[in-house]
């Protein structure tokens, strides 16, 4: 194997008679590639890198081929109190590694000095790139995201063949695709599908890490879900592309599973700590730790931009995603001085050609200092809305002093997203997500239940502003179980009649539960599995209406702000303009919203009208009636007697002529 040095990108490259490999470390005294036998298991040789001027460390293989499997070795000082991990013990994954060749498994010898770990940390495969014909995102801003973890979604679906379940390539399968278009999604959010580590402490409890959010590889796919690499990938999403539904990424890029100074040696450490970690200053031993997590990525390092930056443009360019969900997002921001709107990196993400068009949506917090960022990121980034959840959540639960914050925000959250100037909302509307109770144990459990997570019911949110209709968990109550399914109907029309974009993770349409556990990110297996027999008929089809009137009425789906110039009314359930004291009093729980709206069935412009009543009785219901019109009740929830409002209730009226 001959060694020359042309100079191509970070990473593994494929040339005409071999392939370069480049690395940066900036610390490292010398960094080794290691090439391995085609099943991973054999180092068959183990090549010097040269430095070259800008601390890139290369080394270009004559004769290698695509399918060669790869890994680094850096020597140099070994000194964790000054942030230098150097390991030449340690096999080291490529950081712009496309594809592994196994999933990672946690060892105690990943955090040993001196342990040798090639026999378990995965190779990174030298891929050929194909990249597609990158076509225009099909989401727009205001449309029905759907939050899926694909393991969860697919594991237990009866249609699905076995070997098929718990993949992406599952999400292409013609029943799961119908029931994504019954539903009327328009994009499909994934949870994280690159490669992750479980958590040390979760294998002594014989648990795994069911989400994903504890990368180590930023670009390559985890193979237990997407086992036929990118090109499942791109097949899937050109599959749902077909149907008209677009994919978007959920990426973690604030942290990787190598975690505190006790975690395992992997990648980033081992190569150069210093420069892809952040770390108190003067104090380069101690890690900053602003996700919670033990360690915080450092977005605002030239090298560390690019990796990101190239991350989105890879899963744009090979397999044409519409766009990507951010996680703790404030991270990307932070500079020296804390949190910026105009951050290197984020501006580097709204300036890049190839991803100027793409869906960008932030979930707009961190654990820093200064971490609530919420509407304080730059156009076009959509933001996670957790203030939506919980106004929403307490009008709902029967707070007092909640109508006028429901609205708000039910409205489009413009106390948010107008401060900077902004004459649209940003808002990502949602009730429930991932990390919390699900729409159902929401109405059904008034305090978390985790004890199966290990940690004695100290993890996960401790206020969740839930209610359980007087039954704590599971009951055969029939009235309790009624109230339940009640109130999930109310929150479902809740959320997809606001203003703005919405999102509803999978399940929450038909009524699944964790059994009150709030945290369920180490638990892969029935708990947070989607039971497709279990699924409530009734929840779905309300769903299913639900979204085709948010599509049938565009004004719902709207992101310019209600001028309240002729667009919308805000009136009491007899019909009259509210007034102060009907918005202030302690108790208010019922509203009559007047929108005018395109009706794309009758194509001409009309008014909608919304009743909403919070309480817990029938409430006297009077329409507006011009002249030569009336109204056409488009979902009756309870069926109530004429001129009549049920409890606990949405009720949505079309104006006809």
């Amino acid at each position: 194997m001959a060694v020359t040095a042309p100079s191509f990108a970070p990473g593994a490259t494929l040339s005409g008679d071999g392939v370069e490999f480049a690395v940066y470390s900036r610390d490292a005294a010398r960094v080794d590639l290691c090439l391995f036998d085609n099943e991973g298991d054999r180092e068959l040789a183990r090549l010097t890198m040269g430095r070259d001027e800008n601390g890139f460390h290369r080394v270009f293989v004559e004769g290698a081929t695509a399918g060669t499997r790869y890994g680094f070795r850096a020597d140099g000082v070994h000194s964790p109190d000054h942030g230098l991990w150097f390991d030449p013990a340690k096999l080291l994954v490529d950081p712009y590694a496309k594809e592994l060749d196994r999933r990672f498994v946690h060892d105690g010898r990943l955090a040993l000095f001196g342990a040798e770990t090639a026999d378990i940390v995965p190779k990174a495969i030298v891929t050929r790139e194909r990249p597609i014909a990158v076509k225009p995102p099909l989401f727009r801003p205001g449309g029905f995201v759907y939050e899926v973890a694909v393991r969860a979604f697919t594991m237990l679906h009866p249609d699905v063949p076995e070997k098929m379940r718990g993949t992406v390539g599952a999400l292409a399968h013609p029943a799961v695709l119908a029931h994504l278009k019954r539903l009327g999604v328009d994009a499909v959010e994934l949870m994280p599908i690159t490669a992750w580590i479980d958590e040390r402490h979760l294998p002594p409890l014989g648990l795994s890490n069911s989400w994903g959010y504890n990368p180590v590889a930023l670009m390559a796919l985890d193979p237990r879900l997407v086992p036929g690499g990118m090109q499942e990938l791109a097949d899937t999403v050109a599959a749902l592309r077909a149907e008209n539904i677009g994919v978007i990424l959920a990426l973690v890029f604030n942290h990787p599973g190598e975690s505190d100074r006790h975690g395992a040696t992997l990648s980033m450490r081992g190569l150069d700590n210093l420069t892809y970690y952040r770390h108190v200053p003067d104090r380069p031993g101690e890690l900053i730790n602003d996700t919670g997590c033990g360690n915080t990525i450092a977005g605002e390092h030239p090298v560390v931009r690019q990796l990101v930056l190239d991350s989105l443009c890879h899963f744009v360019r090979h397999a044409g995603v519409d766009g990507f969900r951010f996680d703790l997002a404030t991270i990307l921001g932070r500079e020296a001085d804390g949190f910026s709107a105009h951050a290197a990196l984020l501006s580097d993400i709204c300036a890049n050609p190839l991803l100027a068009d793409r869906v960008l949506i932030a979930e707009p917090w961190d654990i820093g200092p200064g971490g609530y960022q919420l509407g304080n990121f730059p156009a076009p980034f959509l933001e996670w809305n957790d203030r939506y959840r919980d106004d929403t959540r307490m009008f709902w639960r029967s707070d007092s002093h909640r109508l006028g914050a429901f609205v708000t925000a039910f409205a489009g959250s413009s106390d948010i997203f107008s401060r900077h100037g902004g004459e649209r909302t940003r808002t990502v509307n949602f009730l429930a997500a991932h990390d919390g109770f699900t729409l159902m144990d929401l109405v059904s459990h008034t305090t978390k239940h985790n004890a199966a997570n290990g940690e004695d019911n100290r993890d996960g949110h401790n206020e969740n502003h839930s209610w359980n209709n007087g039954a704590e968990g599971a009951t055969t109550d029939g009235a309790v179980l009624s109230a339940r399914r009640a109130d999930v109907k109310a929150l479902l029309s809740s959320l997809l009649l606001s203003r703005g974009t919405v999102m509803l993770t999978a399940g929450d349409e038909g009524g699944r539960s964790q059994d009150g556990n709030n945290n369920a990110y180490c638990q892969d297996n029935g708990i947070t599995w989607l039971h497709w027999d279990r699924l409530d008929e009734g929840l779905v089809e309300h769903t299913s209406m639900l979204s085709g009137i948010r599509k049938r009425f565009p004004a719902l789906g709207e992101t310019a702000f209600l001028s309240g110039a002729g667009d919308v009314d805000w009136l009491t359930l007899a019909g009259s303009p509210m007034t102060v004291e009907d918005w202030e009093s302690p108790f208010a729980g019922t509203l009559l919203v007047l929108l005018k709206t395109p009706d794309l069935t009758q194509r001409r412009i009309v008014r909608l009208a919304i009743a909403i009543n919070r309480t817990h009785g029938e409430q006297a219901l009077a329409l507006p009636l011009p002249e030569g019109r009336g109204w056409t009740s488009l979902v009756s929830v309870n069926h109530p007697a004429a001129g009549m409002l049920a409890a606990r209730t949405i009720e949505i009226f079309v104006e006809t002529y």
